[in-house]
């Protein structure tokens, strides 16, 4: 069945107040034990004092947002300022430069920020990945960059290699492995591409602008070369119309997003309260619930942020970064299922999609997703919950496959067909939210813990049954329907912009 099949608005309405209702309700529940707790000693090390006017603690557990939005907020600023004015002098004064001037601005700011050996060390793995290239053979190109990535990833060259870091400034493990892994995974990209490449060879300097061009160095996302290399390269900078004002609203966004975050870590302990396993098993499933999905709104809202910042920056030098990642709100299949594009579109175009073709094959498929989680456990680093987390996702992703192709064999091709579009949409939606909740469960393992994903499973699912199960599985239902019903919307202006293109 289409995805223009559409519900009554009433049913529509009613979902609405459903969902209203029901996220209002488990917000009411961690706003209280937030509250009630704040106190704890567990609560000592992660909640702060805040803003003072709220007269409230607030949630700073999370490390990376306090570095980007608190503590080294000024440090970034003044980086990604200095990058932004150095290019706009040279897109004005010789924009044919301007590639060349990224380059040593960003080699300059690492050599600055991590010392002479890290940019030696860096520049080394380049020249060793380059070479590489120059072979023209696509299994020794991805075989040397999983080698170089490793030794990033594994002990003992990883701390090998860190030892080559000067200093004991707080942001220096973050920028080390953050600047290494988008290094080699860029590194890869380039070889990969450069395989491609039938007449000769791309250059070093090619590989220096595209891995040196700071907003992406050190926190990403990834531009795969071949987009990186066909913008940065374009001679025409003028803008299309609307898009500086364009570029200034997802600025002013961005920056709301950052306030509104603040402000909700003042009243809701969603990153504290997990890590509590005392408190956590005294509150309600609706609790239990609203915390799971709320970790992974949060982290969704952090790298849609985090991304959109250095994006922002990137649209003003005229280029057109990977896009944040779809919201988990709006995810409920596997196939979607990413918090940051740009690794997703790397692993997609290299990996995924090369061995999978069109993703319709049961053994194809299999293949090239535990292919995909491979590369992906290596560049999450080799640990035991990462081993968890790509086994359960690499087996979702498969079971959608095989679910599908199961409701494809009769009886149940010929019984959908005789179904109103409603009623398929419907019941498509039932298996979708149970899907939903297995995207949960399967990734706040990874953002939380083992014992707390344990716990929402045992608690919403066996011991919860069957109250608290159907539930939040109703719930669940309930947005869906209106996912769906954005899709179909969405589907129905392609599809009369298309035909306005063609008249």
């Amino acid at each position: 069945m289409g995805i223009k099949a559409a519900l009554p608005k009433y049913e529509l309405y009613f979902y609405t107040l459903v969902l209203s209702l029901a996220g209002l309700w488990a917000a009411s529940w961690i706003f209280e034990a937030s509250s009630d707790n704040v106190n704890r000693k567990t609560f000592k090390e992660s909640v702060k004092p805040g803003w003072h006017y709220f007269g409230r603690k607030m949630d700073v557990a999370d490390f990376e947002w306090v570095m980007w939005f608190t503590k080294f907020r000024n440090h970034i600023v003044f980086a990604l300022s200095g990058h932004v004015i150095f290019a706009k002098i040279c897109s004005m004064a010789a924009p044919q430069l301007r590639s060349t001037v990224y380059m040593v601005y960003g080699m300059l700011a690492v050599l600055a920020t991590m010392g002479l050996t890290f940019t030696m060390l860096i520049l080394s793995h380049c020249v060793l990945l380059y070479s590489v290239s120059l072979s023209k053979q696509k299994w020794l190109c991805f075989a040397a960059g999983l080698c170089s990535l490793a030794t990033f990833k594994l002990e003992p060259f990883s701390s090998w290699q860190s030892g080559f870091v000067t200093g004991t400034f707080a942001l220096q493990d973050v920028l080390f492995y953050g600047g290494s892994g988008f290094t080699i995974m860029r590194c890869m990209s380039f070889a990969l591409e450069n395989y491609e490449k039938k007449d000769g060879n791309y250059s070093f300097l090619e590989l220096l602008k595209y891995n040196f061009y700071l907003p992406f160095f050190f926190f990403g996302p990834i531009m795969t070369f071949d987009r990186f290399h066909a913008q940065v390269n374009t001679p025409d900078l003028t803008r299309k119309e609307h898009e500086m004002w364009n570029i200034r609203i997802q600025a002013v966004l961005h920056l709301a997003a950052i306030v509104v975050v603040d402000v909700l870590f003042h009243f809701l302990y969603i990153l504290t309260i997990p890590s509590d396993m005392k408190l956590v098993k005294q509150l309600s499933d609706w609790s239990l619930a609203g915390l799971a999905y709320s970790n992974l709104v949060y982290d969704w809202v952090k790298a849609a942020v985090m991304f959109g910042v250095i994006n922002t920056v990137s649209r003003l030098d005229h280029l057109d970064p990977p896009q944040p990642p779809k919201c988990i709100t709006m995810l409920y299949v596997f196939a979607e299922t990413h918090f940051d594009r740009g690794i997703n579109d790397w692993l997609c175009k290299y990996v995924y999609d090369y061995l999978g073709g069109n993703h319709d094959n049961i053994v194809k498929e299999l293949l090239a997703t535990v292919c995909t989680f491979a590369v992906t456990t290596l560049w999450l680093g080799p640990c035991h919950v990462v081993y968890i987390w790509s086994f359960f996702n690499c087996f979702g992703l498969n079971f959608e496959l095989w679910v599908a192709k199961f409701f494809e064999l009769e009886p149940f091709a010929s019984m959908e067909a005789k179904m109103s579009e409603a009623t398929s949409r419907r019941i498509r939606g039932v298996f979708n939210a149970a899907n939903f909740w297995t995207i949960i469960l399967y990734n706040v393992l990874a953002l939380n813990s083992l014992d707390f994903a344990n716990l929402v499973f045992k608690r919403l699912i066996i011991k919860g049954f069957p109250l608290s199960t159907l539930s939040v599985l109703f719930v669940t239902y309930c947005g869906v329907q209106l996912i769906k019903e954005r899709e179909r919307r969405l589907a129905l202006e392609e599809e009369g912009a298309e035909k306005e293109k063609t008249e």
